[in-house]
């Protein structure tokens, strides 16, 4: 489906441009799927025909080229059994977390891997090389197999997260010989290669046109909202909730995931996912504001910040961040605004009146963002957030953003981030090749976004109103009754999906 897609991408994008002034390609990914190459697929990548009639999908099928027809890939949690094994092979998940930057988690590449291996011994043998889908549509381009590159390849709980080299004792816990099918891997700005015969010949690419390591979603996004320094933050609201930001001082946590910053090597992205995003406020505003956004709004603006100390914790399916199943938990703080932490108090309570119920699933999931990237290493307050999502174009919401943070918040002009930061990467990638030195993500863009849709509107200020830092020291504390309590709620329900 993925090859016979840029087939498809390239037909029609072709008689609309001309391909052959492209100097270098890139592109984005879902993350943590895995396909499995036959042994002698190099040589078919090598062969592939650009005058006959069948494009590349049939072309890889007749050669008999994938070990497996079906990829693994995000969706797929049925990995719970591989995610203990390598756990208490690599010592608990703190330790294999602090080492390859996140815990094993059902969806990701080496658990997925490692049940291959398990339950289909016969496709594993079979295999020559594992690819990421990333480095899968990088290897069609090339005509070969292109390396993982380092940024998405930080998914698969194998690589060193400090040195950016693969670890024989996790490649070791994940399957035999593993290494040898997985590759070298590559940063995420190098050149994979150069563009193959085949797309020279079919669509009229130059035979010098680069291809730029591709990577995944995540990554892609972060570079296209431009962000490339320590302390620029993105929340985006959507279907599920995500944080992912720039720092320089990681702190491996078991809660969220750790990656080379796909622009800059000498810093790290940070990303926390949260299964409870958009659906979950959808429900609320269906229960308690008549299925109307614009009702949802007018009850938030009839709530005061910190809710008066209201919390909730509104889980409709099994939450990632926290760890916790299905359930709604509501309490009261008191003492709340004082201090200190030992003297703040909860009540668990049934139920809030409406205003108060839509003010503490907007306050808490925010206060949650906030506590736990701080957590991971990311700088509270950032200096920036810039907010994505659905949810984004909701003022009211990004004005609580902006008092929970401390720090303004902007708005993206353009949704297609992750594709974005794919073309600005290939331009990064064939600016460092030229100068044969890595060279700032920032040289990209910088000078050029003014007047175009790749710059940020300025969408709440913060720091001009009298009482914003004071309404931040109270979130402040309130952050750390919400975290202390989620642990508790952790010791009596939780536990990983």
């Amino acid at each position: 489906m993925w090859a016979e897609a840029l087939d498809l991408l390239l037909g029609r994008l072709r008689p609309r441009a001309d391909l052959r002034r492209v100097a270098a390609v890139s592109g984005s990914a879902q993350q943590h799927g895995s396909v499995y190459w036959a042994k002698g697929a190099g040589a078919a990548l090598a062969a592939l025909d650009p005058a006959a009639a069948e494009g590349l999908a049939p072309q890889l099928a007749t050669a008999g080229a994938l070990a497996a027809r079906e990829s693994p890939v995000w969706m797929d949690s049925s990995t719970a059994a591989q995610c203990r094994e390598v756990e208490t092979a690599m010592g608990g998940p703190l330790r294999l977390a602090r080492l390859t930057g996140c815990r094993p988690h059902r969806r990701c590449t080496g658990p997925q891997i490692r049940k291959m291996h398990q339950t289909r011994p016969e496709v594993y043998e079979a295999t020559e090389r594992v690819s990421l889908v990333s480095s899968f549509m990088a290897s069609l381009l090339v005509g070969g197999y292109a390396c993982i590159d380092e940024t998405d390849g930080a998914g698969m709980n194998i690589m060193d997260i400090d040195t950016r080299q693969l670890r024989q004792d996790a490649l070791q816990a994940m399957a035999p010989n593993l290494e040898e099918r997985i590759g070298k891997l590559a940063p995420a700005h190098a050149v994979a290669g150069k563009i193959a015969p085949y797309f020279v010949q079919r669509f009229q690419f130059s035979s010098s046109c680069l291809v730029i390591q591709w990577s995944g979603d995540n990554p892609n996004s972060l570079a296209g909202l431009t962000m490339s320094n320590p302390g620029d933050l993105a929340i985006s609201l959507g279907t599920s909730d995500t944080v992912f930001g720039v720092t320089d001082s990681p702190e491996p946590t078991l809660e969220g995931n750790i990656f080379p910053n796909p622009v800059d090597p000498k810093t790290y992205m940070i990303l926390l996912c949260y299964k409870n995003g958009s659906l979950t406020r959808e429900d609320l505003r269906n229960c308690y504001a008549d299925r109307s956004w614009d009702h949802f709004n007018r009850l938030l603006e009839e709530t005061v910040p910190l809710n008066g100390g209201k919390l909730g914790f509104y889980y409709k399916e099994h939450e990632i961040l926290p760890p916790l199943p299905v359930g709604f938990h509501r309490y009261i703080v008191k003492n709340f605004t004082s201090g200190p932490l030992d003297e703040m108090v909860e009540e668990e309570v049934d139920k809030f009146d409406p205003p108060s119920e839509v003010r503490a699933i907007v306050e808490g999931q925010l206060m949650s963002m906030r506590g736990h990237a701080e957590h991971c290493g990311l700088p509270v307050p950032p200096k920036r957030i810039i907010a994505t999502g659905g949810a984004s174009s909701n003022p009211a919401i990004l004005k609580i953003m902006a008092s929970i943070f401390g720090c303004p918040v902007y708005t993206s002009q353009r949704s297609d981030s992750a594709s974005l930061g794919a073309a600005l990467r290939a331009a990064h990638g064939w600016l460092c090749k030229q100068q044969d030195e890595f060279v700032p993500f920032s040289c990209v863009y910088s000078g050029r976004l003014d007047g175009t849709t790749l710059g940020l509107k300025l969408a709440v200020p913060f720091g001009d109103c009298e009482g914003d830092i004071e309404l931040l020291n109270n979130y402040t504390l309130l952050v750390k009754k919400r975290l202390e309590i989620e642990q508790k709620l952790i010791a009596r329900f939780g536990g990983p999906e």
